[in-house]
């Protein structure tokens, strides 16, 4: 189980790095295609906006990669909650205020590893 849950920490924690990527340098290119719910005329002037929410996402990753250096089961474990709590946030208010499939893509991968993390 504890090597599933590193599995799934990484894969997020990936999917965070990805992110990073795409909203700080790569806006008005490949989000391009991936964000086609906004009109094309909206990528450069949101640029600076988007890349400080790849920032965020780049914090989001760094806290998961971090718990899985931390050789301490119990620390690596709350940081890892704390840091997939967050993700978890972030996918609920995604799904709220923009798409709903940003929770499938963000939410429920960090809600999964939440409930296998607590049994």
């Amino acid at each position: 189980m504890d090597i599933l849950i590193k599995v799934l920490i990484g894969i997020i924690a990936l999917e965070h790095l990805y992110f990073l990527w795409l909203e700080m340098f790569a806006w008005t290119t490949r989000a391009r295609k991936v964000f086609t719910m906004l009109p094309q005329d909206l990528f450069e002037p949101t640029k600076a906006m988007a890349a400080n929410q790849g920032l965020y996402n780049g914090f989001l990753a760094a806290g998961l990669i971090w718990s899985l250096f931390i050789k301490d089961p119990v620390w690596s474990a709350y940081v890892a909650i704390f840091f997939l709590s967050c993700v978890l946030v972030a996918g609920l208010y995604g799904w709220y205020s923009a798409d709903k499939r940003i929770f499938f893509v963000q939410g429920i991968p960090a809600l999964i590893t939440l409930i296998l993390l607590h049994l």
